[in-house]
């Protein structure tokens, strides 16, 4: 089997429904990938997303109510990259982050794992 190697990152998980961050925490660890750290609500996200030491996050882009704008602009202040997740598709993303990876939820973990590749480079 020929498959290209993809370097291991760490993950920044935002989510806030805990079944769906254990399946894609799962879906990380499965592709080789670790996660740095997890939040469920923007305080902490924010929190994380200021101190943590990782590689790329995934951003669910509703949080309870709660838009993952500022959470997002701290990332790329870093000049790092993330993904949004979202049930909403490309629709929900925000105006400041259009051209920014998206993964429609549900998703396989095949997809997950070409949305961190794609984010990567």
């Amino acid at each position: 089997m020929t498959e290209s190697k993809q370097r291991q990152v760490s993950i920044l998980l935002v989510e806030d429904e805990a079944l769906i961050r254990m399946m894609i925490a799962g879906m990380v660890e499965e592709l080789g990938h670790s996660v740095a750290g997890e939040a469920a609500n923007i305080a902490d996200a924010l929190r994380l997303a200021r101190t943590a030491n990782f590689e790329i996050a995934i951003l669910d882009i509703n949080l309870g109510g709660s838009k993952i704008d500022p959470v997002a602009a701290v990332i790329y202040s870093r000049g790092l990259p993330f993904i949004f997740a979202s049930g909403y598709g490309a629709a929900g993303v925000p105006e400041a982050f259009r051209d920014c990876p998206v993964l429609q939820k549900p998703f396989l973990i095949e997809r997950l794992g070409a949305a961190i590749k794609t984010a990567l480079e």
